[in-house]
């Protein structure tokens, strides 16, 4: 007997279909483990800094000269970098991010191309190659005393080796001069360039990544010096900017920290208003649309410098033009003033004049709550018909037709652009993740709290990306044309869906449905916290989120970041049981058969089935009174979540049940569950707020629509 006992237990054992359901059951409610990287003294098991975590430091002394008729920049910088690390370095790494531009980057020979009949100009450059001179044009390398020292440019970076290693605790300073010619990013959707407006022929600057910058060497992957092909962005270091900013004599500037020399570049009336401002319940008009359309008209020859400093920024960047309208007020950051201001031309009023700075100020509270204060001096939004950001000031887009009006779908828009880049003030700007491998920890996370940003100033604002539904028909979709969040920033598909809508969403999900907003809520901060100035890895987030609340959630990171599955829970049946300790078997069969005369499928809350358990045997813990429903739920795609009903009550009330997402922990594919109601049910619903992103809403009533008709007429029957 043993032995066919064992020999059914091996045949079992190697069934190939029970052995992948044997597999596949439990899975999904294992412990990450190995999937996340092992913690060590630089970074903890808590998702916190360890008593080893380093991180490097550049500061940098940059002049630079901008030429509007000649659209070129010129500048030489002086970058002081600090060997924070436990190593010996004997070469850095700087990144060269223009050089995509050129002709021999991997941008272009990485592209895939085809040939149609209405191809852009844009498309038909791809190519066969541009005509204008972009990128870095590298001068001279040399160390402080201007001796030269050897470098080597690999497409979109500059390795400089050292004349002696760098030691760790030690600094070096080192010289880099260079020019680059300017592009126009209306015509390359860029990031930064220029825009040419014919009609009173001035230039609007929005100037980024526009000097070498030291690329980022950490304790994850030493030098993080890949290419950078236009999508993954920036990964860099903190440091400490002090620039200075040569510009014609007539333009504004606006940039990444405090102005150090207004009384050179501002008039007395300016600055008057400027001080006015700090202290203003409304944006105060600094430099008015009737001063920008006199200087348009009579372009001052000369040649005004603008000095900025910021302390312990990762980037810097400027707009400057003659074109710029400037306003600003004063934002209460728990005690301390920040100043909230936009810069814009003629052509984003009245739409930016009305609402930018107001919309600055509003983002600075909402992000603050949710996750530090904002701790620096200024936060900039500048109308460049774009969205892009970097530390205190942000390009976006947001003009209104010729004659000044602009619809719902405009203003939402801007306002929604706005919110997103400021908010990139937190991610990354001071939560310095590595966009260029991972860009849902800025963007994904930036895009959630926008959305509870979006919520706060208006509770009927229509965002795009945050509520569970929105992201339903992506997750729905093919797989083919979907990867997992956990994806190089390079390999996303539907980038949008993928990189912003699908984090927002999965984090507005865990907040609202999973977690609740208090543990959510505290948890998100203490991340924030921990990482604010650092370098933090999908791990640290991941590890934190679940110390700070006591919530196992690798679950969740499992199927919501490391799988492209979907949630489609289908409420596959329901029983309806009432308990007798005497039943009469035959009258209840007699019942059945005559229920189901005539083929019709039966209605299981037209007449329920008795449970018959003698007392003695467990029976006497059924109360006869009760209805014991029986309900079955299937997982079809493949996401567990928790399970939420909404019971609809024969008398007309209802009410809420939600399960927790560990149901399926036994059985990932189907479930059974009985409740105890005191009342009869007359239908049942699934998901019924739409808040777990279900993406077949078909399977989650009972009875199903169809039969939810024959139950009404029976009713109605009844009644008469």
């Amino acid at each position: 007997m043993k032995r066919i006992l064992y020999m059914v237990l091996f045949m079992a054992m190697n069934t190939p279909q029970l052995w992948a359901q044997s597999e596949f059951e439990g899975r999904k409610f294992e412990q990450m483990g190995t999937m996340l990287p092992t913690p060590n003294s630089y970074r903890t098991a808590s998702g916190s800094p360890g008593p080893e975590y380093w991180q490097q430091k550049a500061d940098y002394q940059i002049e630079a000269t901008l030429d509007e008729e000649a659209l070129t920049i010129s500048g030489e910088e002086t970058i002081t970098y600090h060997n924070n690390s436990p190593e010996t370095l004997r070469y850095l790494w700087l990144q060269l991010e223009q050089n995509m531009r050129r002709n021999d980057s991997d941008t272009y020979s990485t592209a895939p191309t085809s040939i149609d009949e209405n191809m852009s100009k844009r498309q038909i450059k791809t190519i066969v190659g541009r005509d204008d001179d972009l990128g870095y044009n590298i001068e001279a390398v040399t160390d402080i005393e201007g001796q030269k020292l050897p470098y080597t440019i690999n497409k979109t970076m500059m390795r400089i080796d050292l004349p002696e290693p760098l030691t760790s605790g030690d600094k070096i300073s080192f010289k880099v001069k260079w020019h680059q010619n300017i592009n126009d990013y209306t015509y390359d959707r860029a990031r930064a360039g220029y825009e040419y407006f014919e009609k009173d022929g001035n230039h609007l600057f929005a100037i980024a990544m526009w000097f070498p910058r030291m690329a980022v060497y950490d304790d994850k992957e030493g030098w993080q010096n890949k290419q950078f092909l236009g999508r993954g962005e920036f990964a860099l270091p903190f440091g400490d900017y002090d620039v200075k900013l040569t510009v014609p004599a007539d333009h504004i500037v606006g940039a990444t920290g405090e102005l150090q020399n207004p009384e050179e570049v501002l008039t007395n009336k300016q600055l008057e208003l400027f001080e006015k401002a700090k202290t203003a319940s409304d944006p105060v008009i600094i430099v008015s649309q009737e001063e920008v359309e006199q200087k348009e008209k009579t372009k001052v020859k000369g040649r005004k410098t603008w000095r900025y400093k910021a302390e312990n920024v990762r980037d810097f960047a400027f707009t400057t033009s003659r074109k710029l309208i400037w306003d600003a007020m004063g934002v209460d950051i728990e005690g301390r003033t920040v100043m909230a201001m936009s810069y814009y031309p003629k052509e984003a009023n009245p739409l930016y004049g009305e609402y930018s700075t107001k919309v600055v100020a509003h983002t600075l509270k909402v992000y603050s709550k949710y996750t530090i204060p904002y701790p620096y001096p200024v936060a900039i939004s500048v109308e460049a018909n774009k969205g892009m950001e970097y530390p205190m000031i942000s390009f976006n887009y947001g003009r209104p037709d010729e004659d000044g009006a602009y619809p719902d779908r405009l203003k939402h828009g801007m306002i929604s652009v706005i919110i997103h880049e400021v908010g990139h003030n937190f991610f990354p700007m001071i939560i310095n993740s590595d966009e260029r491998q991972w860009t849902w920890m800025d963007e994904g996370l930036n895009t959630f709290v926008q959305y509870l940003a979006q919520k706060e100033w208006d509770p009927d604002f229509p965002s795009r990306r945050g509520p569970a539904e929105k992201i339903a028909p992506y997750m729905k979709g093919s797989k083919d044309t979907m990867v997992p969040i956990m994806t190089n920033s390079e390999q996303i598909k539907q980038f949008g869906n993928n990189a912003y809508g699908k984090p927002a969403t999965a984090l507005n999900i865990l907040r609202e449905t999973i977690m609740g907003p208090e543990l959510f809520d505290y948890a998100f901060k203490e991340y924030c916290r921990k990482w604010a100035f650092r370098h933090p890895s999908p791990a640290d987030f991941f590890r934190t989120m679940e110390e700070a609340s006591a919530v196992d959630l690798d679950w969740f990171w499992k199927g919501w970041f490391y799988t492209t599955d979907n949630v489609d829970i289908d409420l596959a049946n329901v029983k309806w049981y009432k308990y007798d300790a005497e039943i009469d078997i035959e009258k209840q069969e007699n019942r059945k058969n005559k229920k189901n005369r005539n083929g019709d499928k039966p209605n299981p809350f037209e007449d329920y089935e008795y449970i018959n358990i003698p007392i003695g045997e467990g029976g006497e813990l059924f109360d006869g009174e009760k209805n014991y429903y029986e309900m079955t739920f299937k997982n079809k795609g493949g996401l567990v979540m928790p399970v939420i009903l909404k019971l609809n009550y024969k008398d007309g009330s209802t009410e809420i049940k939600r399960i927790p997402a560990e149901i399926w922990r036994k059985n990932e594919q189907e479930v059974t569950k009985v409740f105890t109601l005191n009342k009869e049910l007359s239908s049942v619903e699934l998901d019924p707020f739409k808040e777990t992103a279900d993406v077949n809403t078909s399977n989650n009533t009972f009875p199903r629509q169809e039969e939810t008709n024959k139950f009404d007429d029976f009713v109605n029957k009844s009644a008469d």
